[in-house]
């Protein structure tokens, strides 16, 4: 078995299926047949010049197809459309199906791959009990049309500061990508060899693993260390966290070492993540997953590609860069100068010396009545830069709060440039705002 996820969904729709197509039975809905002479029969009559006898042989195929509007809508359906999505080889099993049309789109390929896959899984059969032995054989035809001449690529890597849903094993965001309980995998890394990989930096609490399964020609598989796929894993991991961040209040960052295998072979530690530092984590429930799927595959679309030099990507990119280095910094006022630096880049293009940081910030991101007091908070944090660049330790709690409302306005303003509710020329809308309030945000100091 290749790909255990696929397995484990596809046994989880196959089970939820047999059940609901035989209550289809069960309530009147008659299978069709069509008669078909009998082979053996067939071969008998024929040395012996008798007259061939027939038989009746169900059209499970047809059933299902009639039956898609019931299956779509069972709660096993979706995931195993989106696991089969990820899959390159699908036209390929479609073909050897004999479908006599492969659907242009992935989902639709995924749709036509699913009913192709029970219908084998049934096939001539009256009754829809499940059956592991004719499961294993149809998944194994399966697999064998998706990965052949591939090898199947896994890398995981420790995702710190999440947590799932008490009945969440694994919550799929993307092609081949997902967030897993360690036991949602099939012979997963020890959690002895994670926290020999980073006892020091571990948090308290069961892992939460970000997974990458690829399909890889079985040359590229074979590289050493640097893998592409590991390659790719390293900068779509990136991309969750990114979208992670931006998703909720809260701290999220990958474990520096993780873990590849190939073809269900032995683990291999390879680098992965930064770290980051602590604080309340983030909490996906199983409400809130759907909305995470969406927002983690819009923020993939809506960021650039990163430039090989840094240059030339914006504002936005730029200041969303400073932001995340500013959460992966060990201590809150280590992050001040990134978020600051990020803010004036998006609200303070004159630079710091004309004082519009704070009045900008205000009329974008508080209620009228508030605008005076996150003005004077803002310029208060301004200050307090100074002070930290001086070697003056401020009061630990009140700085740390003050850093972290600053965090969280400059996480609100880049999630909603980056959605679309905002236009990324910041200075004109607040500059707007301002002179239809009249100016009554005071400067800052």
């Amino acid at each position: 078995m290749r790909n255990p996820t696929l397995h484990e969904l596809l046994h989880a729709f196959t089970n939820d299926a047999a059940m609901r197509l035989s209550l289809a039975t069960a309530d009147g809905d008659e299978i069709p047949f069509e008669v078909v002479e009998s082979e053996p029969a067939r071969i008998r009559a024929r040395d012996r010049g008798r007259v061939p006898l027939y038989c009746y042989r169900p059209l499970t195929g047809a059933f299902i197809r009639s039956h898609l509007g019931l299956l779509v809508g069972l709660p096993t359906y979706a995931p195993a459309a989106r696991a089969l999505e990820s899959c390159a080889g699908l036209s390929a099993y479609l073909r050897a199906r004999a479908e006599a049309r492969v659907p242009d789109g992935s989902r639709e390929r995924a749709d036509a791959a699913l009913r192709c896959f029970l219908a084998r899984v049934f096939a001539e059969r009256s009754e829809f009990g499940f059956d592991d032995e004719r499961f294993k054989r149809a998944y194994e035809e399966l697999e064998r049309s998706l990965y052949d001449g591939c090898s199947f690529v896994e890398v995981v890597a420790e995702l710190r500061g999440i947590v799932l849903d008490a009945d969440t094993q694994e919550l799929t965001l993307a092609e081949g990508l997902s967030l897993a309980r360690p036991e949602s995998l099939t012979d997963p890394p020890p959690e002895t060899e994670w926290d020999r990989a980073g006892a020091h930096e571990r948090e308290p609490g069961p892992l939460v693993l970000l997974v990458q399964r690829t399909a890889a020609e079985a040359a590229e598989a074979a590289e050493e260390q640097d893998l592409a796929p590991v390659r790719r894993a390293r900068g779509r991991f990136r991309r969750v966290v990114t979208a992670l961040r931006l998703f909720d209040r809260g701290a999220c960052a990958i474990g520096h070492v993780g873990f590849t295998r190939v073809d269900g072979g032995p683990w291999a530690p390879v680098a992965i993540g930064a770290g980051g530092r602590s604080a309340p984590p983030i909490r996906i429930d199983a409400g809130s997953e759907d909305e995470l799927r969406a927002f983690c595959n819009l923020i993939s679309r809506r960021l650039p590609p990163p430039a090989p030099d840094d240059s030339g990507a914006g504002e936005v990119p730029w200041a969303l860069g400073r932001y995340e280095l500013g959460c992966e910094r060990q201590r809150a006022l280590e992050a001040l100068s990134d978020h600051l630096l990020a803010l004036r880049a998006l609200l303070e293009p004159e630079g710091p010396a004309s004082g519009r940081l704070a009045q900008r910030l205000a009329v974008i991101c508080a209620p009228v009545g508030e605008r005076a007091a996150l003005a004077e908070r803002t310029a208060h944090a301004i200050a307090l830069e100074r002070a930290v660049i001086a070697g003056l330790a401020p009061a630990a709690a009140p700085a740390t709060a003050l850093v972290e409302e600053l965090s969280e306005h400059l996480r609100a303003i880049l999630r909603d440039v980056l959605c679309g509710h905002l236009d990324d020329g910041l200075c004109h809308l607040a500059d707007e705002l301002l002179a239809a309030a009249g100016a009554s945000v005071p400067a800052s100091v």
